[in-house]
């Protein structure tokens, strides 16, 4: 028997396709009930129950308990993670069409993955702090340096705002339409949650879109270019 993680037990919970679209259904960040998972993955409640329970079990699914209803959502980022790199695996299958990810311009443009931002944006977003020097790469993961704090604090992000935490400040994610990297951790979640405070975008009742107003990407688009400014 080899030492190490069990991948097969994980690989199999996920590969069942009524669980797999329910996790999908679960790739904006939000907390489902059984019953929209069952809808989710085509299946009846009692199934989904089952599935459900295995989920738990295995570590992908967390639950929250509100008086009667039961609210299911990833259990972290790293399950989003894996997820989100699963889907550009996937889209690698032979006849499959050379434009990869979604083919709504909207999604490919600006969505939710988990909690932070993904699509074309986002993808810019980490391009951008990356090649001025707001972020420093240190093996998988990056750290952001005083210009990174520099370009957070001028839309409102504070080095104080965040608290003790187990999860990366910084890492990269590989983006399923853009096949680049965009930024999750804490930083990347603050970023998004920031961007729909502001107003510059919001998302989009029952999809994964993040939809910017006009002046909201005229905003976004500033904010990136004065990342120069705090190159170190």
């Amino acid at each position: 028997m080899k030492d190490g993680p069990d991948i097969s037990r994980i690989a199999g919970l996920i590969g069942d396709p009524a669980r797999s679209n329910m996790l999908l259904s679960l790739m904006d960040g939000r907390a489902l009930t059984a019953s929209e998972l069952a809808a989710a993955g085509g299946i009846t409640k009692q199934t989904a129950s089952s599935h459900l329970a295995r989920l738990l079990d295995g570590g992908l699914l967390a639950r929250e308990v509100q008086g009667r209803h039961h609210y299911y959502r990833l259990q972290d980022g790293d399950v989003a993670h894996a997820i989100e790199a699963l889907l550009h695996v996937a889209e690698r299958g032979p006849g499959k069409r050379t434009r990869t990810g979604p083919t709504d311009p909207e999604l490919r443009k600006a969505r939710i993955c988990y909690d932070h931002l993904a699509g074309e944006l986002g993808v810019r977003l980490f391009d951008t702090m990356k090649e001025s020097g707001c972020l420093k790469e240190q093996g998988e993961q990056f750290s952001l340096t005083e210009g990174g704090w520099g370009m957070l604090g001028r839309v409102g992000i504070a080095e104080s705002d965040f608290g003790k935490s187990r999860r990366p400040m910084c890492r990269s994610c590989l983006d399923w339409s853009m096949r680049r990297h965009h930024l999750a951790g804490q930083a990347g979640a603050a970023i998004l949650t920031q961007i729909i405070d502001l107003g510059w975008a919001r998302r989009k009742s029952g999809t994964r879109i993040i939809a910017f107003t006009k002046p909201g990407e005229a905003s976004f688009e500033h904010w990136l270019r004065t990342a120069k400014r705090y190159a170190p």
